[in-house]
């Protein structure tokens, strides 16, 4: 459905030609002319590797030999291995709902409620609970935004038992959605959790012995059903925060507290279900394990923990005695953040992890790959190169394969052994047919944060027949976190979303990661913690200010701004609040009040939900609709009415206001489409740049024109 107000009359217009021009930088077009590109490696037994490539030629299997770097290249796999060296496949293939045992014989599968395994060979199912029900079953996934049939759950090395739990949530508020479709809708209806609710998700941990089925209960009080990583249990689409030792006798896991300011590190006992608090941690915002990845170890045979802190304002690993829960030692230091421990070396006692912002004079942004021993000397930088780093480890660590780039600077894999000897350079990605379009890369730019405290980094999409002694419109991407942020990876692509499409309809294009983003100190990411209305907002205003000193070609008297859930959030507030520097916005998705939005989100950020003497919440405030009366631009709503992640009732309830405030607004809905909009993508693509191309550049689009992949 489209609402639209009439346009603005223009004597400028842009034509089909105009459009197609921008679509040759969408990247279905330019994807395909970026050759020799990224390097994947598929592991062999013996320490080689594989990888597909795409050549200027066509496509390429290469074969490396890690000792040497020498190569093989060829069209079949096959013919280029040794026969002693082939590759393996599974035997057996499970469903994207079944986890399978780390001996491949075995998945586990969720029936009814309850949890089953089944032999892959025989086929034969084996039920291993009896009490689970509707609401109150076993290794569910089926909570707030995130619900799917897949088992959370985690096997034991030996693949006789099974960590999971079960989730009561008998007590939760339902969430409903309606299709759109001829004849009855269909309603769906599942748990929904919300800020302030007095029951959220409570998960009741056990371990499930499988050969002889027996369900062992830890004997502890449940956990909400909170994670140290993100905004669930299972981040990876494991059962996030729980390692097993090597026999299976144990298993080490985290409980985190509703509100994220406190994780207990926790033993159980996989035979009696006994559990032994270690350690804990409290913070006064919320505690996070890493950026991408659980970084926290048990490490049985030395009776110790790796733990990851960002006590010194720094994300760092730490030692700990797993017997007494005491402190050993700092392992890492340093202006810097620690982002995922990929490998721990016990015998030698050295770590490898990837870490931000340690070199100096680079985008802080930029991944590098270190190691260092566990009393916290020898520190090393293992990919000297400024870009950012893609790790792959060979499964016996002695390797690695490296890919860096930058946003503006393209790709180069090479081979590595683990103590920094560079092997052999793999592959150099060859952009010349891209360049040969008129295509360029997006200029990286650095502004200071609203207050001068601390450099903010971004990037800049101008046109390709940018003319600096004319004037252009501002369009501002945002994506405020504090999750992720606006630029999202420091790698190179050929294109970012429709940036530099939208560029070369005639504006400039400015994402800048703002405070309260993460990837950098801990207060850096804390420094709006509590009021997520901020939306990195001033940051924005302030950054695109300094920019247009530096570039008189931008005309800050045109400023638009768009994203897309959290985004669209904040795409809404910059309407509402600054209204004399935002003159129109897009805004898709957006979880305008957060108080509709599933409770771990809001929590993690906010806080819980609380009311002062008058009763007014401290979520109130951060509403859209209670500011949308402000509104004097021009503002377009889009939703996915089937979204069940930001349900499509937070842009209602700003519409509901708008209305109220007798003020004009456009507004889209996808019927049937989830958060992302999926097939209906590309129209929304080319309403944004309709109504930018009308509202802000002042002009007449083409009409209807058709953005379809070829």
């Amino acid at each position: 459905m489209v609402l639209s107000v009439q346009a603005q009359n223009s004597n400028k217009t842009l034509t089909s030609t105009d459009y197609e021009q921008a679509v040759k930088y969408l990247g279905f077009n330019t994807n395909k002319l970026v050759f020799n590109s990224n390097v994947n490696p598929n592991w062999l037994p013996n320490g080689d590797f594989w990888y597909n490539i795409t050549t200027s030629k066509g496509k390429e299997i290469v074969v490396i030999h890690t000792v040497d770097g020498t190569r093989k290249t060829g069209s079949d796999l096959k013919s280029l291995l040794p026969e002693n060296n082939t590759v393996t496949t599974p035997t057996y293939t499970v469903t994207p709902f079944e986890v399978k045992s780390p001996d491949g014989k075995k998945a586990a599968f969720i029936k009814d409620w309850n949890l089953w395994i089944k032999d892959l060979a025989s086929q034969k199912e084996t039920q291993l609970t009896y009490d689970g029900v509707k609401d109150y079953g076993y290794a569910t996934d089926n909570a707030g935004w995130k619900h799917s049939n897949k088992a959370i759950l985690l096997w034991s090395p030996d693949s006789k038992k099974i960590a999971t739990f079960q989730q009561d949530q008998r007590h939760v508020k339902d969430m409903y959605l309606v299709s759109t479709n001829v004849g009855t809708p269909k309603l769906e209806a599942w748990k929904y959790p919300l800020p302030g609710d007095e029951k959220i998700i409570q998960i009741e941990r056990v371990i499930i012995e499988v050969e002889t089925p027996k369900v062992i209960r830890f004997n502890m009080a449940p956990d909400p059903r909170r994670g140290t990583l993100c905004d669930d249990i299972s981040c990876s689409g494991s059962f996030d925060d729980n390692e097993w030792n090597a026999d299976g006798t144990k298993l080490a896991f985290v409980s985190t507290s509703r509100d994220h300011k406190e994780a207990k590190v926790r033993i159980s006992d996989a035979l009696t279900g006994a559990v032994k608090d270690i350690f804990e941690e409290k913070v006064a915002t919320q505690y996070e394990s890493g950026q991408g990845k659980v970084n926290w170890h048990y490490l049985e045979s030395s009776n110790e923990i790796i733990w990851y802190s960002e006590r010194d304002d720094w994300g760092h690993l730490y030692l700990y005695d797993a017997k007494t829960g005491k402190l050993k030692s700092q392992i890492t230091k340093g202006n810097f953040v620690v982002t995922q421990l990929l490998k721990v070396d016990e015998k030698n006692r050295v770590l490898y992890f990837e870490a931000n912002g340690r070199e100096t004079g680079r985008d802080p942004y930029f991944s590098h790959f270190y190691r260092i021993d566990f009393n916290g000397k020898n520190l090393q930088l293992l990919t000297p190169e400024d870009g950012n780093h893609n790790i792959s480890l060979s499964p016996n660590g002695d390797y690695f394969v490296d890919t860096y780039s930058q946003p503006n600077v393209e790709p180069v894999s090479v081979l590595r052994a683990t103590n920094g000897k560079l092997i052999a350079t793999l592959e150099k990605a060859d952009i010349s047919k891209l360049e040969a379009t008129g295509w360029k890369a997006p200029e990286p730019i650095k502004v200071k944060s609203r207050d001068g405290k601390w450099d903010l980094y971004g990037l800049l999409f101008t046109p390709t027949h940018l003319d600096p002694t004319k004037k252009y419109p501002v369009v501002n991407y945002i994506y405020p976190g504090p999750q992720g942020g606006g630029v999202g990876s420091r790698n190179f692509f050929s294109a970012r979303s429709d940036h530099q499409a939208l560029a070369e309809l005639g504006f400039v294009v400015v994402i800048i990661d703002g405070t309260c983003n993460p990837d950098r100190s801990k207060s850096f990411h804390d420094a709006c913690y509590g009021n997520m209305a901020d939306n990195t907002l001033e940051d924005q205003i302030s950054g695109i200010k300094q920019l247009a000193t530096k570039y008189p070609f931008m005309d800050l008297d045109k400023v638009g701004i768009w994203g897309h859930s959290g985004g669209g959030y904040a795409t809404a507030a910059a309407l509402f609040r600054y209204p004399e520097f935002y003159k129109v916005g897009i805004s898709e998705s957006g979880n305008h009040e957060n108080r509709n939005y599933e409770d771990d989100w809001g929590e993690r950020y906010i806080g819980l939900l609380t009311k002062d003497a008058n009763g007014k919440s401290n979520y109130e405030d951060q509403a859209n609709a209670n500011f949308a009366a402000n509104l004097k631009g021009k503002l377009l709503l889009a939703h996915g009415g089937m979204d069940d992640n930001v349900p499509p009732y937070n842009t209602y309830l700003v519409i509901q206001a708008l209305q109220k405030a007798n003020k004009d607004f456009d507004f889209i809905l996808f019927p049937n489409a989830r958060h992302g909009f999926g097939g209906d993508t590309f129209y929304m693509m080319r309403k944004r740049w309709d109504y930018f191309v009308t509202h802000l550049l002042q002009a007449q689009p083409p009409k209807e024109f058709l953005i379809q992949p070829k």
